[in-house]
């Protein structure tokens, strides 16, 4: 990747720069988080028509919104009129439209213009050309992916085919109903770091004997520093004596009905670029969503789904979230630890992958794929 001269155990990792540098960052918005399928909402989380969330996607400001036949639609926030932002708060619910507060302009939830001061003055004003404008939409797993592109590449290809890579199938994720689960416990984090120190750390366990005790306890092997993400279908085992994906290895909830028997008392976890992890265990599932907010800002949106049964008895779950609460807490301080040196002089060529984190450099690769360019 570069022309540094290396031992032949390591190789490269992007430079510093990558991680600092404003151009980069906005390279990135436009031609990954703008140009490809960014899960961005739970479904459930807009229950009736008139319910909406707004999400920043790269650049832009995205409204998601349920349409009063139950579909879900996603616009730019913006209106047509002015350039208003239609909506400032993250969620709300509406009744029948949205209304620009600056002129008035009004949408329906499909996104048509349907008022506004003196329209009937105007008959040549398209209502359709002239209203919101769309963004792709698809719903899966409970989610709904938005894509900003004109012309996205196939959902199937982009997102489900990672997936299949790295399980082998998609049966093997659809075993877990993840959009029949319920919601148990969702936690934000403001994580002051570049998104990519996030997506790396996540595809390698060769810190995991460092800063993750209650991981490794619970699933010993991770302890040698291999992540699981390295083999196709491969899901790392619980210890002999652990009984379930907890912080201290007791009993978890019941398991959900679609696991397999090779599934159980397995951990599989799936990193979908650009910007989601999928934790997948036998009685639960852990689902992040990274918005890049700034090249050394990231919020994460971390999602604990159980059986709906469990959510709804009132069982306490908190040795199952504590666990990877922990992980994901110590992840964070870790990357952003890593952010802080990024600037400097002694990473301004980049550090080393060490051969259980080679895999990271397909990433690397990938980046600079996206954004059509390579290092010299």
């Amino acid at each position: 990747m570069t022309t540094r001269s290396l031992p032949p155990s390591v190789i490269a990792t992007l430079p510093g720069g990558h991680y600092t540098d404003e151009n980069i960052f906005a390279l990135e918005q436009a031609h990954v988080f703008e140009s490809m399928w960014v899960c961005v909402v739970r479904a459930a989380d807009l229950a009736k028509p008139g319910a909406f969330k707004t999400v920043q996607v790269g650049r832009e400001s995205v409204l998601v919104t349920r349409a009063r036949d139950n579909s879900i639609r996603a616009f730019l926030n913006v209106c047509r009129h002015r350039g208003a932002r239609i909506k400032t708060e993250e969620r709300g619910e509406v009744k029948r439209a949205f209304q620009c507060p600056y002129h008035a302009w009004t949408y329906d939830l499909e996104g048509k213009l349907i008022a506004a001061p003196n329209l009937t003055k105007m008959p040549d004003i398209d209502r359709v050309e002239y209203g919101l404008i769309n963004v792709h939409v698809r719903e899966w797993l409970g989610y709904v992916w938005v894509n900003l592109s004109d012309e996205p590449t196939p959902f199937e290809e982009e997102v489900q085919g990672q997936v299949v890579e790295r399980l082998g199938d998609l049966d093997s994720i659809h075993n877990y109903g993840i959009e029949d689960l319920g919601l148990a416990r969702r936690t934000v984090y403001d994580v002051k770091s570049n998104w990519k120190l996030i997506v790396e750390n996540f595809m390698e366990c060769y810190h995991c004997a460092t800063i993750h005790p209650e991981l490794t306890e619970v699933i010993p092997e991770f302890a040698e520093g291999l992540a699981t993400q390295l083999s196709v279908g491969h899901g790392a085992e619980f210890g002999e004596d652990v009984e379930g994906f907890t912080v201290d290895g007791s009993v978890g909830a019941d398991r959900i009905d679609g696991v397999s028997e090779d599934q159980d008392r397995r951990y599989y976890g799936l990193t979908v670029r650009p910007l989601v992890f999928v934790n997948l265990v036998p009685d639960h599932v852990i689902l992040h969503r990274m918005f890049p907010l700034a090249v050394d800002r990231t919020v994460v949106e971390c999602d604990w789904l159980f059986r709906k049964d469990v959510v709804d008895s009132g069982r306490d779950l908190d040795s199952s979230i504590e666990l990877f609460h922990r992980v994901n807490v110590q992840d964070f301080e870790a990357c952003e630890r890593t952010q802080l040196g990024m600037g400097s002089r002694a990473y301004a060529k980049g550090g080393v992958l060490v051969p259980s984190e080679h895999h990271i450099g397909g990433f690397h690769e990938w980046v600079l794929d996206r954004l059509g360019t390579t290092l010299a």
